[in-house]
C-alpha cells in the first residue's frame, strides 16, 4: 500500500494542469498518503537541491484549496529536462548526458511508494524508460495538441481551441473591414487538431495542417475565388507544423536537451502568397497565448477525473499505465501503447470530411 507519492508536471505548460494536480492531492490525501510536489519536471528528481521559486514541498488540501481556475502549474513545468539526454557544461562546452541513474537513486531517497507524471508524448516516453529501469509510475496525458493515442481526449485541448476560435472571431471582423488575408498561426506540431477544430469552430476558410501537405496554387486560388465571388478576405489557419507538398516544416533549429523548434511557417506563407494577389496579407502567432488562461469546464473535469483515477490505480498497483478518456469512462492503458502510435488527424476522417463541406481549404484541392 503506497504512503508516499510523487507528483510532477512535465513539458509545456496548458491549461488543467492544475485541476490535475488538485485531484491527486486531494484523492491521497483521502488516502492518508503523503504527496510531494516535484519541482519543474524531472529537475527536483535530478537534483535534490534544486531550487525555483517553491522546489521539491509537500502538498496538502491547503495548497490546492484555489487552484482550480488557474492557469499553468505550481509546482512548475519543463522541456528541457529530459535526465537521458540532460544538458551539463564540461570544460566550457555544453553536453548531453544520461542521469536517469541519479533520478532512480533519489526517487529511493525521498522514500517514494509511486510517482504519477502528468506530462504529453515526450514525458510519456521519458516515464516508459524510468518504467524499465524499475520506478512505479502511473500516467496523465496533458497536451494541447492531442497527439497522444488511446485516449478520446487530453485536458488541456480545449481551452487551446477555445483561444484559437475566440482569436479567429476577432481577425474575422477587421479582415473583412479591410479586406485582408489572416493567417492565424496555432500549435500543432505533427498533429494538426488545434487548427482544424479552430478552423471549423471559427468558421475559417483554410486550414493548413501537418497531415495534409499544400500546395500554394491551391492556397491561392482559394483567396481568389472567394474574391471573385464578392468575399475579398479570407482567413486561413495554419499550425506550426504545417508544410507544402514535397517541402520541410518551418524548423528554427534545436537546442541541447530540447525538441527541435518550430516556427514561421505563417510568415513564409505571407511572403509566398503575397506576389499573387491584389490583397493584403497578414499573419497572427497566438503562440504561447493558447497555453495559458483558465481552463474551460471541460478541461477541469476532464482533469479533476484523470487525477483521481490515476490515485485509484496507485492504490491498485497497477503501475505502468496511462488513464485515459473513452467516453463515458475513463480508463486506463499501457503507456507504451498510448506512446507507440501519434494520433494523428485522418486527412479521409469525418471532421476533415466536415470542414471541407463546410467550404474550408487545406491546400490539397485542385488548383
Amino acid at each position: 500500500m503506497a504512503k508516499r507519492i510523487g507528483v510532477m508536471t512535465g513539458g509545456g505548460d496548458c491549461p488543467g494542469l492544475n485541476a490535475v494536480i488538485r485531484a491527486v492531492v486531494l484523492g491521497a490525501r483521502q488516502r492518508g498518503w503523503e504527496v510531494l510536489g516535484i519541482e519543474d519536471a524531472t529537475n527536483g528528481l535530478i537534483d535534490l537541491d534544486y531550487r525555483s521559486p517553491n522546489g521539491n514541498r509537500w502538498l496538502t488540501e491547503a495548497d490546492v484549496e484555489r487552484i482550480l481556475p488557474r492557469g499553468g502549474t505550481i509546482i512548475g513545468t519543463s522541456n528541457k529536462s529530459d535526465p537521458f539526454k540532460y544538458v551539463v557544461v564540461e570544460g566550457g562546452k555544453k553536453k548531453e548526458v544520461d542521469v536517469s541513474d541519479r533520478v532512480v537513486a533519489n526517487y529511493k531517497k525521498l522514500g517514494l511508494d509511486a510517482l504519477v507524471s502528468i506530462g504529453g508524448d515526450g514525458s510519456m516516453r521519458i516515464s516508459q524508460k524510468f518504467i524499465e529501469k524499475g520506478l512505479k509510475i502511473v500516467g496523465i496525458p496533458k497536451t494541447i495538441d492531442q497527439d497522444l493515442a488511446c485516449t478520446d481526449y487530453t485536458f488541456g485541448h480545449h481551452t487551446a481551441v477555445q483561444t484559437a476560435a475566440d482569436a479567429i472571431d476577432r481577425l474575422q471582423d477587421t479582415a473583412e473591414s479591410h479586406d485582408r488575408v489572416m493567417l492565424v498561426e496555432v500549435m500543432g506540431r505533427d498533429a494538426g487538431w488545434i487548427a482544424l477544430h479552430s478552423a471549423i469552430a471559427g468558421g475559417a476558410h483554410g486550414c493548413l495542417i501537418h497531415e495534409i501537405p499544400y500546395r500554394l496554387e491551391a492556397v491561392v486560388k482559394k483567396v481568389k475565388d472567394r474574391k471573385a465571388a464578392g468575399r475579398p478576405f479570407s482567413i486561413i489557419v495554419v499550425a506550426e507544423g504545417a508544410r507544402p507538398m514535397g517541402g520541410d516544416q518551418a524548423v528554427v533549429g534545436r537546442e541541447l536537451g530540447a525538441m527541435v523548434k518550430l516556427g514561421g511557417i505563417s510568415q513564409r506563407l505571407v511572403n509566398d502568397l503575397q506576389p499573387h494577389l491584389d490583397l493584403d496579407v497578414r499573419a497572427t502567432v497566438l503562440g504561447h497565448i493558447q497555453r495559458g488562461g483558465s481552463p474551460v469546464q471541460f478541461d477541469r473535469i476532464l482533469g479533476t477525473r484523470f487525477g483521481i483515477h490515476a490515485v485509484e490505480l496507485v492504490e491498485q498497483g497497477r503501475f505502468g499505465r496511462m488513464v485515459a478518456l473513452k467516453t463515458p469512462d475513463i480508463v486506463s492503458v499501457p503507456i507504451a501503447e498510448a506512446i507507440s502510435t501519434p494520433a494523428a488527424v485522418d486527412p479521409k476522417g469525418q471532421v476533415v470530411a466536415a470542414a471541407r463541406a463546410c467550404g474550408i481549404a487545406f491546400g490539397d484541392e485542385p488548383a
